[in-house]
């Protein structure tokens, strides 16, 4: 089941998406909810990110071909990291590369977890009770920021719509080993697949619960595969009027276009 979030009419609505029909949602995603008769063509709409998440946490270093290819050693447990909310934008909305920091921002294509109910000090074998779907995701970063200037990582991923995130939420997902990959401008930059992952979707969401409660709608980033725009031998970086897509088995596409602030 694919749910979405989208604007039309200057209203904003949940769904369930079947084929080019949008199913207006009873009930709260949450906890009981049923499509209902009324439907919209998604065609007609705006899809937004498929959730507005109280928090983004983020994991890194979690695909050991990535690691690998940025001379770190394989972590012991998962990395945490944040990004800010107002990182968040909507599938076909421009990825902004900021006044102050537009030289060295980077993509990656993650696999997103979003919760769906209050998780604390949660086991591994209970996880899937409380994933509600998956979504794609891009895990923008300005390197510059994050590692020659302040050599930590909370600007550096948390400038406005540097967290693309959709274009919904598929439910129905085995997340072990689905094909992630991100295209620039029609070139795959990054290809990978999910099994890649050190540490998995089970080992994350229960490490995170035991460190902080989990609330309804928190999008988890689980780590991006190797081929980076940084860590190449010649750097790509994102620049204004590029397209960057992330692909994931199963789920969907995510596409964005770079444009510079315009203030």
């Amino acid at each position: 089941m694919k749910i979405v979030r989208y604007k039309k009419d200057n209203k904003i609505k949940n769904g369930i998406l079947k084929g080019e029909h949008i199913y207006n949602i009873q009930g709260d995603i949450f906890s009981e909810f049923s499509p209902a008769e009324k439907t919209d063509l998604l065609k007609d709409v705006e899809l937004l990110a498929p959730i507005n998440p109280p928090n983004i946490i983020a994991i890194g270093l979690n695909y050991r071909q990535h690691a690998v290819e940025t001379g770190a050693e394989i972590p012991e447990r998962p990395v945490i990291f944040l990004k800010a909310t107002n990182s968040l934008t909507d599938p076909n909305s421009d990825i902004i590369l900021p006044k102050i920091a537009a030289d060295e921002v980077d993509f990656e294509a993650e696999l997103a977890v979003i919760i769906s109910k209050k998780a604390k000090n949660i086991e591994t074998v209970e996880v899937d009770d409380y994933i509600l779907g998956y979504s794609c995701a891009n895990d923008v970063s300005a390197r510059d920021c994050q590692i020659k200037i302040d050599k930590q990582w909370a600007r550096g991923k948390s400038f406005d719509t540097f967290c693309p995130l959709g274009p919904w939420i598929e439910t129905n997902l085995d997340p072990a080993d689905l094909k992630i990959k991100s295209i620039l401008n029609g070139e795959i930059m990054q290809q990978s697949r999910t099994s890649d992952m050190i540490f998995n979707v089970k080992q994350i969401v229960s490490y995170l619960s035991h460190n902080m409660t989990l609330l309804p709608g928190t999008v988890i980033l689980t780590g991006t595969p190797e081929g980076v725009g940084f860590a190449r031998k010649d750097p790509i970086f994102l620049k204004e009027g590029d397209q960057i897509v992330i692909e994931i088995e199963d789920i969907g596409s995510l596409e964005n276009e770079v444009s510079k602030e315009k203030v």
